[in-house]
């Protein structure tokens, strides 16, 4: 039996991905080399829109969540799509080096893109790290904090008197008295176990 669960153990930060024309929230960030241009690696979803810009764009930037951040920059990089919103409209960003950054950040790290490696679910974006700096002084959030405290950050609202399944991966809400047997989450994939059901 495979226990899925064990991956919940490896504990990493929550960023805000940014490319040209969009962004997403994103955990599977890695540093993979040293030196004065080291290579950062990210992993993002084939069917997520930032996928589709990251192939086109030479740069990305990402920045770094604390514990503390304003949880609407999750719900509006992490909810909604690119192609139908601009989530750039209603978050506080700076440019640097042509990419957007968020400025209620630890701060960022921007990246030249040198490498795409994909696979069946995600492809891997390896960059040269060009340019970062820090705003603040503060505590990272993690991917297992954000578990633990996904509904104090996100702060989850439904509608009165309908019967809303609210995912509980990444706060998707849906609306109706029992869940299609096949659902899926439009925004993180995941199936109706996933889904707790809200009054």
């Amino acid at each position: 039996m495979k226990n899925l669960d064990i991956l919940r153990k490896i504990s990493q930060g929550m960023y805000v991905l940014t490319t040209q024309n969009g962004g997403c929230i994103v955990d599977a960030v890695s540093q993979v080399s040293a030196g004065d241009n080291p290579l950062i690696a990210v992993s993002v979803m084939n069917k997520n829109y930032t996928n589709e810009l990251m192939k086109v764009n030479d740069k990305f930037a990402l920045s770094i969540l604390d514990e503390k951040v304003n949880g609407e920059i999750i719900k509006t990089f992490g909810f909604n799509s690119a192609r139908d919103i601009n989530k750039f409209e209603k978050v506080k960003t700076e440019e640097v080096e042509g990419v957007n950054i968020i400025s209620d950040s630890i701060g960022y790290m921007v990246c030249e893109i040198i490498d795409r490696i994909q696979n069946d679910t995600h492809t891997l974006f390896i960059g040269k790290l060009i340019e970062a700096d820090m705003f603040k002084e503060s505590k990272e959030m993690t991917y297992a904090y954000y578990q633990e405290h996904k509904e104090d950050i996100l702060k989850v609202t439904t509608e009165n008197g309908k019967t809303a399944w609210v995912c509980m991966a990444c706060g998707y809400v849906y609306y109706g008295d029992e869940l299609p047997e096949d659902f899926v989450c439009p925004v993180c994939g995941l199936g109706k176990e996933m889904f707790k059901k809200k009054e």
